[in-house]
């Protein structure tokens, strides 16, 4: 028996609202909670990731440990190319260190500085 339910993931970040815009237009979903320091975003069910404001936000160095990623987002599409193109429309960065030269996925920086992947599901 569980002890808990996964609720929402929380992402540090200097502006919730655009990072928020972010993944909502990469995962097609809406905004359902919104204020200045914080915003969720979700897919109408129970899937959701919330953007919390911090002041001295800075993001992490991957790879590397002087900042670590500490935890990244694995998202999975049908066709990497067509979606890393939407990606890079939206914001996204490619990283430089792709591991496994970008076979099966492929390693990018939200506009935050956050590291998550796009994988071919």
């Amino acid at each position: 028996m569980a002890i808990a339910r996964m609720g929402t993931v929380v992402l540090d970040c200097p502006d919730p609202k655009r990072l928020a815009g972010f993944y909502s237009a990469l995962l097609g979903w809406e905004a359902t909670f919104s204020e200045d320091d914080w915003v969720t975003v979700g897919d109408g069910r129970s899937d959701r990731i919330a953007f919390q404001q911090v002041g001295d936000y800075r993001p992490p160095e991957w790879p590397g440990s002087d900042r670590p990623q500490q935890f990244h987002l694995d998202l999975s599409v049908d066709d990497i190319e067509e979606a890393e193109a939407a990606a890079l429309a939206l914001g996204a960065v490619k990283h430089a260190c792709q591991p496994g030269g970008g076979e099966g996925f492929r390693v990018y920086l939200d506009p935050a500085g956050h590291p998550f992947c796009l994988c071919v599901s």
